[in-house]
């Protein structure tokens, strides 16, 4: 069964920071988790994971109450820019510690990653870096024997051989064992590829939840001469604009296929695009 989100609400001295939050997380999915700065990913994936408490609604993993249940809390985990270990713990005392509180923890493949990011086991965590402490927080989100998997900036400090050695793990050892994994991210295109499902929050509210396939297979850019284009996209659901001159490219949300005239070009929209035009304020425009 899901863990379902039901009609979360959140605020802080008066300003709201969610909204009639409501998302089912299944089973053995890779979701994307995007939005821009301030939209209360943080918040909803904190709320989630019982670091804060949400003023209104509920969250129930398998049926049952998730929040203040401690063999379900078990079941989820979530890493964060937050560093919550004492700056004298040691890299491996703080994985002995993980497996101690979890009850299990993958030291085969927590070894390999250690190797592989050549990550001093011997280090305190405060001589990490920001990028090593990253790793640190990756390889045991990786490694703990949960259900639920939540990454808020997983990448933070990581260079791009490092981001691509995450990647190719977090496709092994899903593949290996199947679980869900929800990765809040900014860098959209580098794990495009990698998502079942994308779910975009804006202003506190989740304004889309779609498959990456159909958000590749239904947005489109319409280009060409101004009056071309505004005449043939009469009725379609534009999401944005950009002009160049004469020229003119709209963005268009769940376009479908037809006779294009001549003169104009029907591309994909990718998912970056997507994301930017579909949040894009008005004075941004």
């Amino acid at each position: 069964m899901s863990l379902a989100i039901q009609h979360i609400e959140k605020s802080y001295r008066n300003q709201q920071v969610l909204t009639d939050i409501q998302i089912d997380f299944q089973p053995e999915t890779l979701y994307g988790l995007l939005g821009r700065n301030g939209a209360g990913k943080s918040t909803l994936l904190n709320v989630i994971n019982s670091r804060i408490f949400a003023d209104k609604g509920s969250i129930t993993l398998d049926g049952e109450n998730l929040i203040e249940n401690e063999a379900l809390q078990n079941r989820v985990f979530l890493t964060s820019e937050d560093n919550l270990y004492p700056k004298s713990i040691k890299v491996n005392q703080v994985l002995k510690l993980t497996e101690a509180f979890y009850g299990g923890f993958d030291w085969v493949f927590a070894n390999h990653l250690i190797k592989a990011f050549k990550l001093n086991p011997k280090l305190s965590f405060k001589k990490l870096s920001t990028g090593y402490r990253s790793i640190l927080k990756l390889i045991i989100a990786l490694c703990v024997p949960v259900d639920y998997i939540f990454l808020d900036e997983p990448i933070l400090g990581l260079d791009a051989s490092h981001r691509d050695l995450f990647y190719r793990a977090l496709i092994e050892t899903y593949s290996e064992r199947p679980r869900t994994f929800v990765i809040s991210t900014h860098l959209i295109e580098e794990v495009a590829n990698l998502i079942s499902e994308f779910i975009i929050i804006d202003g506190g509210r989740v304004i889309e939840q779609k498959s990456a396939e159909d958000i590749q297979q239904s947005g489109a850019t319409v280009s060409g001469a101004k009056e071309l284009v505004e005449d043939f996209i009469q009725g379609m659901n534009i999401i944005g604009m950009d002009r160049l001159g004469s020229l003119v490219s709209y963005y268009i949300k769940d376009y479908q296929q037809q006779e294009v005239p001549d003169g104009i070009s029907i591309s994909p929209l990718n998912l970056q695009a997507y994301f930017v035009k579909l949040t894009q304020r008005e004075e941004e425009k």
